[in-house]
Formats: C-alpha cells, sequence, structure tokens
C-alpha cells in the first residue's frame, strides 16, 4: 500500500478517535450537569417538603389552642351576670321590707341579661305553650287532656328548649295535650 494512504487512515482513525473523545466529553459534561441539577431538584425537594410539615405542625398547634380556649369568650360574657347574681345574694340577705320585690327586680334584670347575652351568641329559645309538638326538638315527658285545645299542642313546658345557630343544642321538655 502507498504510504499516502496509510497516512490518510491513520488520520481518519485519529481524526474519528478525537470525534469519539469530544462526543464522550459532551457526555460526560452532560451527565455531570444533569446530576448537579438532580442535586438541586432532590435539595428545593426537601426543603420543600420541610416547609410543609413545619407549617402543618404549626397550623395542628394553632387548631389545638383556638379549640382548647373557644368557650373563653361565652364564659367572659357570662362573667358580669354571675357578678349580679352575687350582688343580688348580698342583697337578699340584707332584710328589708321591700326585699322579696327587689329580689323579684334582681331576677328579671338578670334573666334580661342572660337572653340579651344569648341573642348576641345567636342561641334562640324556643318551646312555648301554644305551639304543636315537632318530636324532632321537644321531648313530651307527659301528657294531659284540655278539651280547649287540639291534640299534640304543648300546654306547659318544663324546660325550654335552645338552637345555637340553627343546630338543637338542648331539645324542649313540654306537656302534650292528647283527648
Amino acid at each position: 500500500m502507498p504510504k499516502n494512504v496509510n497516512k490518510v487512515n491513520k488520520e481518519k482513525s485519529k481524526s474519528s478517535q478525537n470525534k469519539s473523545k469530544k462526543s464522550v466529553t459532551k457526555v460526560q459534561e452532560k451527565i455531570a450537569s444533569m446530576k448537579q441539577e438532580l442535586q438541586q431538584l432532590e435539595d428545593r425537594h426537601l426543603r420543600l417538603k420541610a416547609e410543609f410539615e413545619n407549617f402543618r405542625r404549626r397550623k395542628t398547634e394553632e387548631f389545638s389552642k383556638l379549640l382548647l380556649y373557644d368557650g373563653e369568650q361565652a364564659i367572659k360574657g357570662f362573667l358580669p351576670i354571675f357578678d349580679d347574681l352575687y350582688r343580688m345574694m348580698e342583697a337578699s340577705e340584707i332584710a328589708n321590707e321591700n326585699s322579696e320585690e327587689s329580689l323579684s327586680d334582681g331576677v328579671k334584670m338578670v334573666s334580661s341579661k342572660i337572653e340579651k347575652y344569648f341573642e348576641t351568641l345567636d342561641v334562640k329559645p324556643y318551646g312555648d305553650v301554644g305551639d304543636d309538638l315537632n318530636p324532632e326538638i321537644h321531648d313530651a315527658m307527659m301528657t294531659k287532656t284540655d278539651k280547649s285545645m287540639d291534640d299534640n299542642v304543648i300546654l306547659d313546658v318544663f324546660e325550654k328548649g335552645f338552637t345555637y345557630r340553627d343546630k338543637v343544642i338542648r331539645h324542649a321538655k313540654v306537656i302534650v295535650n292528647k283527648k
């Protein structure tokens, strides 16, 4: 074979080796950059996961505290009423001629305060004499016969029922008419 052909073949093989080395180098660089990008994504994922866990823990703690002290406002609302009852008891101990009348006035005052406070809490009483019996919200404790009233009409109320935001929190205990 002529020397020129050998030389050309050697150059071609060197050139193909250089190209393959360059392509291997490019692939290795690409792999290295992808590994770096993967590491960054994994790091970002771990940080987001940790942030979410912290957020969930904080929200759980806040919710637990909210439930723990949920009744605080209701209790604070009853404290002035309790104070009035205490003052009324002290006043009733002091004997005077108007003690029955002043005691009655004190009870009426405390009752009206309680009713106003219940209105602010959206607590509504129900179960009045003359209402029709509704087994879902009334508990019939007894039956009586009153010929002037219709069947299943409430004749008397032992305990009023109460709703809180349209939910029954205590059923009314009533006496019902049965002919």
